[in-house]
């Protein structure tokens, strides 16, 4: 059984959270935290702030804002408790302090909880070796919410990284203001808002005479909340260090 603190509880992706966690046997959400409030009624108690808790846990999991991760870093650190970091849109700094945290417990994060857009750029990789050879083009789509307020998203940036490990691709986000022909250094990186598209993300290669097309879809925020609990149960017990969905995908 993985004790779990939930980061983010009243909010859309903590509801689903705890909506799935109640479903598995393995995971049982011993306490929340957020600032908010809601007329929701929990089966744990809810804390405005991570020092407020003290119960013990096997690790926490967060979905909240951008603004929040630096404090419960702090608060995993201090207690020693791994932290799985699921929010999105995490400034440089932020980053930083993950890696600080990592030293002295476990920590995870991924712009993208799900487990097939983790296989996806896995595929991304070996695609990339075999079609750049060949002159093939890369172009990247993302489709979201309207009520999603960073672009691009997380996840096409992580699979556009997934694609230029070597270093050899720029990223053009806006092709508006320049006129001139494609340079084959591009993954055009491009972001479509309307509706309430959970999410679509489509990887173009287009050759010399052919076309191939890597889309993942998801359907609900399960996925993510389905992610965010098989984090939370390859977390538990894990030595301190920095851990990422390619980890957990390897211990499946």
């Amino acid at each position: 059984m993985t004790q779990m603190i939930l980061h983010g509880c009243l909010g859309k992706m903590g509801r689903a959270v705890c909506r799935l966690a109640e479903e598995d046997a393995n995971i049982e959400i011993i306490a929340g935290i957020d600032a908010g409030t809601s007329s929701m009624a929990l089966p744990f108690p809810v804390f405005a702030d991570p020092e407020d808790c003290s119960l013990p846990a096997d690790v926490i999991v967060d979905f909240s804002t951008a603004t929040a991760v630096p404090a419960l870093l702090r608060y995993g650190m201090i207690r020693r408790i791994p932290v799985a970091i699921c929010t999105t849109g995490l400034s440089e700094a932020c980053k930083q302090e993950m890696q600080a945290a990592s030293e002295k417990t476990a920590v995870f994060q991924s712009p993208n909880m799900s487990l097939g857009i983790t296989l996806l750029a896995k595929l991304l990789k070996t695609a990339v070796q075999i079609l750049s050879e060949s002159h093939f083009d890369i172009e990247i789509a993302e489709k979201h919410h309207s009520q999603k307020i960073d672009a691009p998203s997380g996840t096409a940036v992580l699979l556009a990284d997934a694609m230029n490990e070597s270093g050899r691709y720029r990223y053009i986000y806006d092709r508006s203001q320049v006129r001139a022909k494609r340079s084959p250094d591009e993954i055009g990186i491009f972001s479509l808002r309307g509706g309430t598209i959970v999410g679509e993300h489509s990887v173009l290669f287009a050759g010399r005479d052919e076309m191939l097309e890597f889309t993942h879809t998801a359907l609900s925020k399960d996925v993510f909340a389905a992610g965010a609990l098989k984090a939370a149960q390859f977390l538990k017990g894990k030595p301190p260090g920095f851990y990422r969905m390619e980890d957990l995908l390897g211990a499946l």
